[in-house]
C-alpha cells in the first residue's frame, strides 16, 4: 500500500483524497451500507495479505454485530486470522471453523445471536464449550479469537493429516491409561481425600480433557494453598502438568492402544504391568508426549538428569539458563524488587512475621553457586510411555517440596531504616535435597544448627544440633511443625519459642527444684 509517483507524490494520499471527495456529499448511512455489502462478500482466497486481514479486522471491530450476516462475517474473519477453514451449513443455521484435528460448531440464531458452541475432536462427538459460548454472546470477539488460538496450538503437530491423526490417537490411549492408574485402589494417608489424591495419589489429581483444555494432573499443593483450595471449583493454586503430544526431532514408538490389561495386574511397586510396545500395540512416529508444567518449575540439574534416565530423552528447551538455585527461585517469583537481594555474592532476605517480628536469612554465594547446585526453569518434559508418568511426578513432587521450603525465605521485603531483625540465620546447602539453618541460641555464645532433609516429598525430617543437651529432645516436635507449614521462618519461630520456654523453666528450677521437665 506504499507507493510514490515518478514526481514524488504519495499515491496513497492521492487515493484517499479522491475517496473523501467522492463520498463527501453522500449520507453516512449510505456509505456504511456500502462498507457492509463489501464485507459481506465471502473472500475465498486463503492467501490474503496480513495487512489486508488487519485492516478488515479493524473495520469489523468498529461495526456492531447486530445481524446474522454480521456474525457470520466476523466468524469468517477470525477463522482467516487463525489459519482455520470455515464454511456455513446448507441450512445456514450453523457456522463451522475447521482444522485437521478438530472443528467448532457455532449454532446461530436468526437475529445474529449464538445458541451454542460445540467442539469436536477427530473421531469424537461434538461437546458444548461454555467458555466460548459466553465470549460470543457478550461479543468479546478478540478474547474468543485468542482462546481459539490457544486451543489450536495444542494440536500444532507437523506432518500430513494421517500422521496427525495417529499422534492424536496415541494421546487418547495414553490419557485412558493415566486415568486407569489414578483409579487404582490405595490406602488413604491424609484425612482430606482431595489433598491426599494430589500429594499421595500415584499420579495426583487427574482432570479429564474438556472445553479445549488438555488432560491435567495436579501433583503438589503447599499447606498455605490448601487453606484456599476448593475441590469442587477450578483453582490455580498448586503445581500441575498438562498432558499433550507434539512433534519431535526424532522418531519414537508410541502406543496405538491401551497398554494396561483388563483387569490390571499390579506389580510390587503398586503400579500396573504394561503390555509391551511392539508392532501390534504401537507405531513409530515423529512425535512424543509432553508434561507441560503449570507453572514452570525450577529444578536442580541432578533432578533433570534423573528425568533423562527415566525417559531416555533430553529436554527440548535449548535456552535453559543455569543459575544458582536460590537465584533461580528469586527469578521465578517475577518480583523485580527481589533482585536487589542478589546484587552481591551472597543473597540476603528479610522475612516479616506476625507480632511485628522479622527474620534475616543469608545464603552464601560461594556455597550455593557450585555447579552441582545449579538449576534451570523447566517448562516441558518429553516422554513416550505411560509408565514414565508416575516416576516423573514423584521427582516433580520432591522438587516442589524443596522449592516450597526455600521459597519461604525468598522475599522482596525491606526492613525500615534502623530496625533490627529478631533472628539472624544462615542457610547452607548440604546436598540437593538437604540444607542447614544456623542461628544463635538463647544462651549467650551458643549456636544452633537445624538440619532439614527431604528424602522425597513425604519423608521430611529435621534435627537440631547444639552443644546443650537440654535442646536435643525437640526433633520430633520440629519435624511435625515443618511438615504442617512447610515454611522455614515459621519453623524457626516455633523453635525459638520452644527454646525460650525451656530456658525460662530452667531459671525457675533454680528456685523450684521439683519442677517437672517439659
Amino acid at each position: 500500500m506504499e507507493g510514490k509517483t515518478s514526481g514524488g507524490v504519495d499515491t496513497n494520499k492521492t487515493k484517499l483524497s479522491q475517496l473523501r471527495s467522492k463520498y463527501a456529499e453522500k449520507p453516512w448511512n449510505e456509505t456504511l451500507q456500502l462498507v457492509r455489502r463489501c464485507m459481506d462478500k465471502s473472500k475465498t482466497d486463503s492467501r490474503s495479505s496480513p495487512l489486508y486481514l488487519r485492516c478488515l479486522g479493524r473495520i469489523h471491530e468498529a461495526l456492531n454485530v447486530s445481524s446474522l450476516t454480521a456474525m457470520v462475517s466476523r466468524l469468517e474473519m477470525i477463522a482467516k486470522q487463525r489459519g482455520l477453514g470455515s464454511h456455513r451449513s446448507p441450512t445456514e443455521t450453523t457456522y463451522y471453523l475447521t482444522s485437521d484435528m478438530f472443528y467448532l460448531e457455532v449454532l446461530l440464531l436468526p437475529g445474529g445471536g449464538v445458541e451454542d458452541v460445540k467442539v469436536a475432536h477427530h473421531g469424537e462427538a461434538p461437546v458444548s464449550w461454555e467458555a466460548l459460548l459466553t465470549l460470543l454472546r457478550s461479543k468479546r470477539f478478540e478474547d474468543f479469537s485468542m482462546k481459539l488460538d490457544c486451543f489450536s496450538s495444542l494440536y500444532n503437530i507437523r506432518g500430513d493429516n494421517e500422521t496427525k491423526i495417529k499422534i492424536y490417537t496415541a494421546l487418547q490411549h495414553l490419557e485412558k491409561d493415566l486415568v486407569k492408574i489414578s483409579q487404582l485402589p490405595r490406602p488413604l494417608i491424609d484425612h482430606d481425600l482431595h489433598v491426599d489424591t494430589i500429594l499421595n495419589g500415584r499420579i495426583g489429581k487427574v482432570t479429564l480433557r474438556r472445553e479445549g483444555n488438555p488432560l491435567s494432573i495436579k501433583y503438589y499443593i503447599s499447606p498455605y494453598d490448601q487453606l484456599t483450595e476448593n475441590a469442587d471449583a477450578e483453582c490455580n493454586s498448586g503445581q500441575a502438568a498438562l498432558v499433550t503430544a507434539g512433534a519431535s526431532d526424532s522418531t519414537h514408538r508410541l502406543q496405538m492402544t491401551c497398554l494396561i490389561q483388563r483387569p490390571p495386574i499390579i506389580n510390587t511397586d503398586g503400579l500396573p504391568v504394561f503390555s509391551p510396545l511392539d508392532s501390534v500395540t504401537s507405531e513409530i512416529l515423529p512425535a512424543c508426549f509432553f508434561l507441560r508444567l503449570q507453572p514452570p518449575l525450577p529444578m536442580f540439574s541432578s533432578f533433570i538428569r534423573k528425568m533423562h534416565q527415566i525417559t531416555e530423552m533430553t529436554m527440548y528447551e535449548t535456552d535453559l539458563q543455569w543459575l544458582p538455585f536460590p537465584w533461580l527461585l528469586a527469578t521465578s517469583l517475577e518480583e523485580s524488587s527481589c533482585f536487589d537481594s542478589l546484587a552481591g555474592e551472597d543473597a540476603h532476605f528479610f522475612v516479616p512475621l506476625p507480632d511485628n517480628q522479622m527474620h534475616s536469612y543469608v545464603l552464601a554465594g560461594d556455597m550455593w553457586g557450585i555447579a552441582a547446585l545449579k538449576g534451570a526453569l523447566v517448562h516441558n518434559i518429553p516422554f513416550t510411555h505411560p509408565a514414565h508418568v508416575p516416576m516423573l511426578l514423584e521427582l516433580l513432587r520432591h522438587q516442589a517440596a524443596i522449592n516450597t521450603l526455600l521459597s519461604s525465605i525468598v522475599t522482596h521485603h525491606r526492613p525500615c531504616q534502623g530496625s533490627e531483625p529478631d533472628l539472624h540465620c544462615e542457610v547452607l546447602p548440604e546436598s540437593e535435597s538437604s540444607f542447614s539453618v544456623s542461628f544463635p541460641l538463647p544462651d549467650p555464645g551458643c549456636l544452633g544448627v537445624l538440619l532439614v532433609n527431604l528424602k522425597d516429598s513425604r519423608q521430611i525430617t529435621s534435627r537440631l544440633f547444639t552443644l546443650c543437651s537440654k535442646y536435643s529432645s525437640i526433633d520430633e516436635y520440629i519435624t511435625r511443625v515443618l511438615k504442617r507449614c512447610m515454611s522455614i521462618p515459621l519453623v524457626m519461630r516455633a523453635i525459638c519459642r520452644r527454646l525460650a520456654q525451656s530456658s525460662y523453666l530452667d531459671t525457675l528450677r533454680l528456685y523450684i527444684p521439683a519442677l517437672p521437665l517439659p
